[in-house]
């Protein structure tokens, strides 16, 4: 039977106006590139005030999904969740965000839980994973609105798209399966891929750069079937702090457009290390982003080839 219910309250003031704190939390489509855990966010139902959510997240070393319902303060500057379907061994889990101006010019976020566990014998690790969370949250979102600017410097968001005369669930499934990439794409040289459940998958890859070295990266993907996979690298190349990205596969009259859309922050550390003294972040956006589109391309042109060799081949 479900545990008994645990309570629990983290905060941090944060030097950055209260209401620019509440519009990143209401933002719930960019938490991937917000907290650390958060993989992908998609917004089942959508309005002014209510909204529905399914979140999915690293909780340890194991990735959950749930659903849950968020009532939008703007006014109060809070935000009051409920988790609608949890996934064990969590039984129960809400709370609420709220935030407040300080005298000081800084604002206090609070972040409260009520939560149970499925059993009183995961208790002990709900919590832990609650305080872990909350705290790298806190802390995540503390290091973003204190330097959004200078971080808005550093991210670069693109897409490259290629247009398929064949089926989307073809095109799909050449990105899906991973597990074939080495014998696909010329720029992987291994994969590890494992799928703990139906739809998401722990993808591990040694990729071969242009200068003939090579860079392990190890992402979480969820399969969105038949039209998006979305990923969060959690191990990443030097240059980078983050990278988030998806693949989409929009049906048109002509066959499907296939695209692949990316979102890096550049790790300023790494830059003359990796790009000699003289380089500068600009630079370092530039090389980035043409890694990333140079494989993004090549995927997408032999996932092209693929799915339209089957069409060709007269598949129904």
């Amino acid at each position: 039977m479900p545990s008994e219910l645990r309570t629990s309250e983290h905060e941090i003031k944060i030097a950055a106006p209260a209401a620019d704190i509440y519009r990143l939390l209401a933002q719930a489509e960019n938490w991937p590139q917000l907290f650390p855990p958060n993989i992908h966010v998609d917004h089942v139902e959508r309005g002014q005030r209510e909204e529905r959510i399914r979140i999915w997240a690293t909780a340890g070393d194991t990735v959950k999904n749930w659903t849950s319902r968020r009532t939008l303060n703007p006014e109060a500057l809070r935000i009051a969740f409920r988790q609608e379907i949890s996934s064990p061994p969590v039984a129960a889990m809400g709370g609420t965000w709220q935030i407040e101006d300080l005298p000081s010019g800084e604002a206090l976020v609070r972040l409260g839980h009520d939560f149970r566990a499925t059993d009183e014998s995961s208790l002990a690790w709900l919590e832990e994973i609650v305080d872990r969370n909350s705290r790298a949250e806190l802390e995540s979102l503390k290091a973003l609105a204190e330097s959004k600017e200078a971080t808005d410097e550093l991210t670069c968001s693109f897409e490259d798209t290629v247009q398929v005369m064949g089926e989307a669930q073809d095109v799909y499934d050449f990105i899906y399966e991973a597990n074939l990439w080495t014998d696909r794409l010329p720029h992987v040289v291994t994969v590890r891929l494992d799928q703990p459940a139906p739809g998401l998958q722990a993808l591990e890859m040694e990729t071969l750069s242009k200068d003939g070295s090579t860079h392990t990266t190890k992402s979480y993907r969820v399969g969105l079937a038949p039209h998006r996979i979305v990923y969060k690298q959690i191990t990443l190349p030097a240059l980078i702090t983050l990278h988030t990205g998806r693949w989409t596969f929009t049906p048109t009259d002509d066959g499907v457009e296939a695209s692949s859309q990316h979102t890096f922050t550049v790790n300023t550390a790494a830059i003359t290390k990796v790009l000699g003294e003289q380089s500068t972040v600009q630079d370092a956006i530039e090389y980035v982003r043409a890694a990333l589109s140079t494989n993004s391309m090549t995927t997408l042109t032999l996932a092209k080839a693929h799915a339209e060799g089957l069409a060709r081949a007269g598949r129904p």
